[in-house]
């Protein structure tokens, strides 16, 4: 477990930044910030700050939650006074050295949890900057150790393994929507029938047979559980990971058009590809 009560500031209220905070502040003092007040009128008891210097000069460690559109903005605001503090990005399509290269000082580590965090069963993908040291990739495989199971990857497979547990859980749902099945009846048959899809999926982009069926394994199991868990529909909970212009919508254009889960995780990790910001 990470050592009690170290201060963790978190930089972005919306669906993700709120998960991570509330499920770690157990763990950790969370202090959180968002420009949109209006989105902290619900901040369950967490502390907040109302600048963003405060925030991170106050905490060990900082998670940047912010759309990619909005993270050129948030780098330049926050470069003068980041020095050598952890930096943790869950922004898609952004790698670490982009990143190091904006803020020289900082430590950067890449983690990419995926919409299971909401229950604390997420998947969680993690590649460690050349700025980063071991002990805080050790650090942060403690933090989202605590939301789920962490994969620690070379930076170049993020985009694969986002392609499988960021876009998976809406090939599940797609095929949900699509024969009106019920999370809480669906037959083991079809579990099975999905992990093997999605299996094939993860061989497609790169991965070696452990981890492909490893990744097959978790999502599948993570995406049932999250749709029993919050009470939510299939559909609903697809259109919450696919945004418009994303890897996720990318992987659903090709499900439309009767192509396998293989073929949408191939345009999944092309459209991250397409989005990447590079060094």
């Amino acid at each position: 477990m990470p050592e009690a009560k170290k201060r963790l500031g978190v930089v972005g209220f919306g669906n993700m930044g709120s998960s991570i905070a509330l499920g770690v502040r157990s763990f950790f003092e969370v202090c959180v910030f968002d420009k949109d007040k209006r989105k902290l009128s619900d901040k369950q008891g967490l502390k907040s700050e109302n600048l963003l210097e405060d925030l991170i000069n106050n905490s060990y460690a900082v998670i940047l939650a912010v759309k990619p559109q909005d993270f050129d903005m948030l780098l330049n605001e926050i470069k003068p006074f980041v020095k050598d503090k952890l930096i943790i990005s869950i922004a898609a399509g952004i790698t670490t050295g982009y990143i190091e290269k904006a803020l020289r000082e900082a430590r950067v580590v890449r983690a990419m949890p995926n919409i299971a965090v909401k229950i604390s069963a997420a998947e969680t993908s993690l590649a460690k900057g050349r700025s980063a040291k071991d002990e805080d990739l050790s650090f942060a495989k403690e933090l989202f150790g605590l939301l789920g199971k962490v994969w620690v990857l070379k930076e170049e497979m993020v985009d694969a393994a986002t392609a499988i547990s960021g876009s998976g859980p809406a090939y599940i749902y797609y095929d949900m929507e699509a024969n009106n099945l019920d999370a809480l009846h669906l037959p083991v048959e079809r579990k099975n029938e999905y992990i093997q899809r999605l299996k094939q999926a993860a061989l497609k982009v790169g991965f070696d047979p452990k981890m492909a069926f490893d990744l097959a394994i978790c999502t599948v199991a993570s995406s049932i559980e999250l749709l029993v868990r919050t009470g939510s529909t299939a559909l609903g909970l697809r259109k919450m990971i696919t945004s418009a212009g994303g890897t996720t919508e990318a992987a659903v254009k090709v499900l439309s058009m009767n192509g396998s889960w293989a073929e949408a995780a191939l345009a999944a990790r092309k459209r991250a590809q397409e989005l990447s910001k590079q060094e």
